[in-house]
């Protein structure tokens, strides 16, 4: 076996890797739950960047915070699915359709 060629191919996987996670970190979803009540907006990587609450939702909650809370769940689930979508659409398009199993 030829460790240089092992090396090189290592070398070039930990590279698209790198390319992969930067491009993840500028990718941006958003989403919302009660018809725009929340809004949450996170990047490729599922970090969360931004949760926005309209006032009105914040004043209709003052009675029923579970409502609320519930709401707030929704939103980051739904953003985390998109950006689960980018992710996987960023691995298909670094590995060139390559196919392997897992990705």
């Amino acid at each position: 076996m030829d460790f240089s060629k092992l090396g090189e191919m290592l070398s070039a996987a930990q590279d698209m890797k790198a390319q992969m996670d930067a491009r993840l970190a500028d990718t941006i979803v958003e989403a919302d739950s009660g018809g725009g009540a929340i809004s949450v907006r996170m990047n490729g990587k599922k970090e969360l960047l931004k949760l926005t609450i309209a006032p009105a939702a914040a004043q209709a909650a003052s009675g029923d915070i579970t409502m609320l809370e519930d709401l707030i769940v929704a939103a980051v689930n739904s953003a985390a699915r998109k950006a689960e979508a980018a992710e996987q659409s960023a691995a298909q398009g670094a590995l060139g359709g390559m196919n392997l199993p897992g990705f």
